[in-house]
């Protein structure tokens, strides 16, 4: 914690159960968001954007997912399949419908939502590394469906073009136009996870994870509260998965495969297990750190290759002799 509660005293309950109950949080979230809101977006330049643009779907990705491994302590390495599955849900829609962002986000989100509660059902008697494989075989059936059924993704390898949203009949094209748009969903999942972490769902989820046996002894049924937490993460994911999509312009089953998985779980674990902040920081060093290596893999690629044209180059010169 970065403050204290000490000479803060509260006088009635909505003062206790504010959503920042301490001054300096106020402050701080005031801060964070006019710096974020207002002013990355008039000094930073495209690229700069573009990175901030990864991150704010990572968190949102990440929030569903500490909400599940966090929260509930509910391991799972299905959370790109979950994020696939709302990508090609909105994509279809799109490109058959015509449907607007403000019902493929939500579609998107819901249909995770119920493919995860599914894959949940079987997996909830279960714990452990025994629910990892669980969810680990989820995410391989799940990517296998998606790439071989014609009628979701157009066949084998296929990709959906997706055109970029449109906000007012105008179509967001540049990085500052996504960028503001993925802020509002952004603060909204960190909003909304703040919410539901101080309700009686979220105070089940703890019990849930600190002793799911003596949860059940006080009344909590942990079969129904596991199915939510699965469910809700689930919904996180599928909202991830077509805020991707709308970035990147594209659905692609390469773009959620267990590799994404692993990566989401990294942040949620390197930020830190049941917290909102660690999951925000977590996103945030996660995208850094894919987007570095990314480069580095690049930059050594080119070196690689101008090495090999430099001695190929020296090899003909030496053949061929002086003029």
């Amino acid at each position: 914690m970065f403050h204290r509660e000490s000479g803060v005293f509260k006088t009635s309950y909505a003062a206790d159960m504010a959503l920042y109950p301490l001054p300096i949080t106020k402050w701080a979230a005031a801060g964070f968001a006019g710096l974020f809101i207002v002013i990355a977006p008039l000094i930073l330049g495209e690229y700069l954007i573009s990175i901030l643009d990864l991150i704010l779907i990572a968190v949102v990705g990440a929030l569903g997912l500490n909400i599940l491994v966090g929260y509930t302590g509910q391991i799972s390495i299905g959370h790109g399949a979950f994020m696939s599955v709302g990508a090609y849900t909105a994509a279809n829609l799109v490109v058959h419908l015509g449907a607007p962002f403000w019902v493929t986000i939500p579609a998107g989100g819901l249909m995770a939502a119920l493919i995860g509660a599914v894959v949940g059902i079987p997996s909830l008697r279960i714990k452990g590394i025994y629910l990892a494989i669980a969810t680990l075989a989820a995410q391989l059936i799940i990517e296998w469906t998606i790439n071989h059924v014609p009628a979701i993704s157009g066949g084998v390898q296929a990709s959906i073009q997706v055109p970029r949203p449109s906000l007012f009949g105008t179509q967001l094209k540049s990085q500052t136009q996504l960028y503001l748009f993925l802020m509002a969903f952004a603060v909204l999942a960190i909003v909304a996870t703040s919410n539901l972490v101080r309700s009686r769902i979220g105070r089940a989820f703890v019990a849930v994870r600190d002793q799911d046996v003596a949860a059940e002894i006080i009344g909590i049924n942990t079969f129904r509260y596991k199915l939510w937490a699965f469910a809700i993460s689930s919904f996180y994911a599928g909202v991830t998965g077509v805020l991707y999509t709308y970035y990147l312009g594209i659905a692609n089953y390469e773009q959620f495969q267990i590799t994404v998985s692993i990566d989401y779980l990294a942040m949620v674990i390197i930020g830190g297990l049941g917290s909102i902040l660690g999951s925000i920081l977590g996103a945030i060093f996660g995208t850094l750190r894919i987007n570095l290596e990314g480069a580095a893999r690049l930059n050594i690629g080119c070196a690689a290759r101008l090495n090999r044209e430099a001695r190929s180059l020296n090899g003909f010169v030496w053949r061929a002799g002086p003029a």
